[in-house]
């Protein structure tokens, strides 16, 4: 198989520096819905010590509602109220207080408050990952029915991102577990608009961004992808659908023409039934079920969501809110451990990458020479 090992710990060593000069990096984590599992999530994943060796954890959310949370579960551990993220101190489980007002918590049942809630953390974590004051962005859970307002008219934390975020930069979504990496053309799109969404030129521009982040964000030099068609056994030639013959192909060619290592368009079903994800370093999907369906079938637990493309780094656990769990004791942190292990080592990888595209290798004079061959040869080439 041609993954890298997405269940690596890094330890104290591995992790770069923090703006300030530590050892460590910030991690802002939002709270999520607050009648969901977020916070048990990340009661559970702190109550292992050694998390604080591999970083400084600032929470945004509500105090008030992180002791009940702490209450009705029975933990013992204490969160460290701080007004800012510049008050962070290791080995505790810092929390920025930025919602002053009461929050009515009703355990597994969505409602506006949990949703405004939430929204109020996400915005200050944001505004403080833009600001420095937090490395890398790890979210728990939300619903994305109780978030929305004026201030909140996205389909999910993806698209958020992107607009507050992306600087005019695109977000691609990566799944990521411990068998494969599955990235989306479109996200959080009904279904009926799928086919009308797709493009050779929408498609051949996630091709561009998935190669982008499989080499710098993984650090694989050369991923080999897998595209995967729209329509049941490939549209068979037409007769169930086109767009393979005239969109997906083509985008694939262009790719192709590029020097990427693009493979397909594969039928879904064959292509996870018979195990072909194994023979790539990523899987491009062309809508949301259709990708996660089977990467949340085939590796539940350790799944991660990351937010590629972006200036920031952001990764989130690949569930939902979990209400009919909420408040139980019940919901697993393994998916939001790997998240924040995830977060810490793609911002490793860029630091890295960056570090050694700083200072290329002054050209040698026979290099000069024959870039000054080949710009001959191209003049020439015009005038004939």
């Amino acid at each position: 198989m041609i993954l890298n090992n997405h269940n690596h710990k890094p330890s104290p060593e591995e992790a770069p520096a923090t703006p300030a000069g530590g050892t460590l990096l910030r991690v802002a984590i939002t709270q999520g819905d607050t009648n969901g599992i977020g916070y048990e999530l990340i009661l559970k994943t702190f109550a292992d010590n050694g998390m604080f060796e591999l970083c400084i954890p600032v929470v945004y959310g509500s105090a008030k509602v992180a002791t009940y949370h702490r209450k009705t579960l029975g933990m013992e551990m204490n969160f460290h109220i701080i007004r800012s993220a510049e008050e962070a101190v290791p080995g505790r489980l810092n929390l920025v207080n930025c919602i002053e007002e009461e929050v009515k918590v009703e355990l597994g049942t969505p409602t506006p408050e949990a949703g405004l809630a939430a929204f109020k953390a996400l915005e200050q974590a944001t505004a403080d990952l833009q600001a420095g004051l937090a490395d890398v962005l790890v979210t728990a859970p939300i619903c994305k029915a109780s978030i929305q307002s004026d201030a909140f008219r996205f389909a999910g934390h993806t698209e958020y991102l992107q607009d507050r975020l992306g600087n005019g930069a695109e977000a691609l979504m990566i799944l990521s577990n411990s068998l494969m990496r599955v990235a989306l053309v479109t996200t959080h799109l009904p279904l009926q608009k799928v086919p009308g969404s797709l493009s050779q030129d929408v498609i051949l521009q996630k091709i561009h961004l998935l190669h982008q982040s499989l080499r710098r964000d993984f650090l694989l030099p050369a991923p080999r992808i897998a595209v995967l068609g729209l329509n049941p056994h490939n549209g068979d030639g037409g007769v169930l659908g086109s767009e393979e013959q005239n969109t997906i192909r083509p985008a694939i060619e262009a790719a192709v023409a590029e020097e990427i290592q693009c493979f397909g368009p594969y039928p879904a079903d064959g292509f996870f039934g018979a195990g072909l994800y194994r023979h790539f370093d990523a899987v491009l999907a062309m809508y949301h079920d259709q990708g996660l369906a089977p990467f949340k079938a085939l590796s539940m637990d350790d799944g991660v969501n990351f937010t590629a493309g972006l200036p920031f780094v952001r990764t989130s656990p690949d569930h939902g809110t979990a209400f009919d769990i909420a408040g139980k004791g019940l919901a697993s942190p393994d998916s939001f451990r790997q998240a924040i292990f995830t977060a810490i080592d793609v911002y490793r990888h860029r630091k890295a990458d960056d570090e050694a595209h700083r200072d290329p290798l002054q050209k040698l004079y026979h290099e000069h020479r024959e870039d000054s061959d080949r710009q001959r040869h191209i003049q020439a080439d015009k005038t004939e």
